[in-house]
């Protein structure tokens, strides 16, 4: 999965096409316990959706101005829209994070 570089890339990014950010931090236990089935839930929905790992703490303005105070949680965005949220400080597992991908067809 591609890590943000910058807000700007963040910006670019959300504005086109289907990306999901995933907000994760390497402290974050909940995080590491998703991190080994991420890349199977990524090949699942290349087709549809590009992925972006976001570090909470390099983003942590970026974090607060879109109400993300819990990890690990995603953001969708189709073409600069919000699309969906799974926004919460609770463990997430791989049916709960593709249930969430499904429901934003």
């Amino acid at each position: 999965m591609e890590n943000l570089q910058s807000v700007e890339q963040f910006q670019e990014l959300k504005a086109t096409g289907q990306t999901i950010f995933m907000f994760s931090a390497d402290w974050c236990g909940d995080c590491r316990f998703i991190d080994p089935v991420m890349p199977a839930i990524e090949e699942k929905y290349a087709s549809q959706f590009q992925f972006v790992k976001v570090d909470r703490d390099q983003f942590i303005d970026l974090c607060v101005e879109l109400d993300i105070f819990g990890i690990p949680s995603f953001l969708a965005y189709k073409n600069g829209e919000e699309i969906g949220r799974f926004v919460s400080k609770d463990r997430k597992t791989q049916e709960e994070i593709e249930s969430f991908i499904d429901g934003l067809k």
